[in-house]
C-alpha cells in the first residue's frame, strides 16, 4: 500500500523531471545562423582574418583562420572560453559578452566560408 506521503511526492518528482528535461531541450535548440554571424564578427577579423597572425600576449600564440572551421567546435570553443576552461585572456574576454546565440551564429558564419575565403565580412 503507497502513502499518502509518497502519492504527495510524486507531483513534485514529475515536475522536476520534465523542468530538467526542457531546459535540456531548450539547451540544444540554439541554432546558429550564418547571415547574423555575419554583424557578430566583426571583432574576431582583426586577428582571425590575417593569414600567419601571431598574438604574443601573455605567450606567443598562432591565430588560426577559422574559415571552413566546424560551426559547433566553434562554438563550443567560444563557451570554453567564456567559462575560463580555455585561457587566453582576449578571447576569455570577447566571449563573455557573447550569448549562446551569438556563439552558435559565429560559428555557423566561419563555417560557410572556406579555409581560402577573406573570413573578413567587412571587405
Amino acid at each position: 500500500m503507497i502513502s499518502m506521503k509518497k502519492i504527495s511526492i510524486l507531483p513534485h518528482l514529475l515536475l522536476t523531471a520534465s523542468l530538467a528535461f526542457a531546459g535540456l531541450a531548450q539547451a540544444n535548440e540554439v541554432k546558429g545562423n550564418a547571415a547574423a554571424g555575419n554583424a557578430k564578427v566583426w571583432l574576431c577579423v582583426g586577428c582571425h582574418s590575417i593569414p600567419e597572425y601571431r598574438a604574443d600576449y601573455p605567450l606567443v600564440y598562432r591565430v588560426p583562420m577559422l574559415g571552413g572551421q566546424n560551426a559547433a567546435y566553434i562554438a563550443a570553443s567560444l563557451a570554453a572560453y567564456k567559462k575560463g576552461e580555455r585561457k587566453h585572456p582576449t578571447m576569455r574576454a570577447i566571449s563573455a559578452s557573447l550569448s549562446d546565440q551569438d556563439m552558435a551564429d559565429i560559428g555557423e558564419y566561419y563555417a560557410a566560408q572556406t579555409a581560402s575565403s577573406p573570413n573578413n565580412p567587412l571587405k
